[in-house]
């Protein structure tokens, strides 16, 4: 496919707590969707939303806050999976309402749906399930915006079919996620071309910045990860034109309950996202 129609694209509008709604796309501020992987903790979410609301606001980034009430993908069964789908929307709801940020989070069967759109201000399709013809369909007639995430194992044209699926469902809030590519076992790699491609299909384009360095069962019955290129690949998909970024961030890592290795350090992002505010400056530019 040949993308067209790159720099001008249809923005996504987001509806906000406050009544005030986002913009994402085209020369608008970058998107931001940040948060731990999946809920440990109420204490834990709070200090996340609260450290990146305050964060965005200074850089002038739009955020919403992201956790996964249920983590249904996971490489073990032993491995933690959240506090489940009642317990975790009604922490996530607090959230919303406590700091008024936009929230994210995974549904994974169409039995999800309903309950989670009432809730959420973002639906969010998880990789594995990008050609789940039923769950697109269902995520798309509840008109809450989504995000759907390019599988491992889908080119960025191959994505096509997924907005089709949606938009011909009644969506027309789609986002698309760019989380890298199967390369071989237990790696993944990001085109940075599939970006544009991508926003060719009219749809803004976030980068998964820390699931893209994921190793995929790298750590036996647990993903790894490669935390050290979050920064560097971050900062060429913002110079190519992405419109938001997903980063999974925790106040310690390395004791995460899940994707620990490919999170990013609460007390660090700061800096690396300062950084992606002036490259994003540069090139809109250009």
């Amino acid at each position: 496919m040949n993308p067209t129609n790159l720099t001008n694209i249809p923005p996504v509008s987001i509806d906000t707590p406050s009544g005030e709604a986002i913009l994402v796309g085209s020369g608008l501020p970058l998107l931001l969707i940040a948060g731990p992987c999946a809920l440990e903790s109420e204490e834990l979410a709070r200090t996340v939303a609260r450290t990146m609301q305050e964060i965005c606001s200074r850089l002038g980034l739009s955020f919403v806050f992201k956790a996964s009430f249920d983590k249904a993908n996971r490489t073990s069964l032993s491995s933690y999976r959240g506090p489940g789908l009642e317990e975790g929307l009604a922490i996530l709801s607090r959230i919303r309402h406590e700091f008024q940020v936009p929230i994210i989070s995974d549904v994974h069967e169409t039995e999800q749906v309903v309950a989670a759109a009432e809730v959420l201000d973002i639906l969010q399709i998880p990789a594995f399930l990008c050609r789940q013809t039923d769950l697109l369909t269902a995520v798309a007639r509840t008109g809450k915006p989504i995000n759907l995430k390019k599988g491992q194992f889908v080119s960025p044209w191959d994505m096509e079919h997924g907005v089709n699926k949606i938009r011909a469902a009644g969506g027309k809030k789609i986002m698309l996620v760019e989380r890298g590519s199967s390369f071989g076992y237990n790696n993944l790699v990001v085109d940075m071309r599939g970006l544009s491609v991508m926003r060719g299909f009219g749809c803004p384009v976030i980068y998964d910045a820390t699931h893209s360095v994921q190793l995929p069962g790298g750590a036996g019955g647990s993903s790894g990860g490669q935390r050290e290129f979050i920064a560097p690949l971050s900062r060429a998909a913002v110079a190519a034109g992405i419109d938001g970024l997903f980063m999974e961030v925790h106040p310690d890592p390395d004791k995460a309950l899940c994707d620990g290795p490919n999170s990013i350090a609460l007390d660090q992002i700061e800096g690396i996202l300062t950084q992606l505010v002036q490259i994003r400056q540069v090139a809109l530019s250009y």
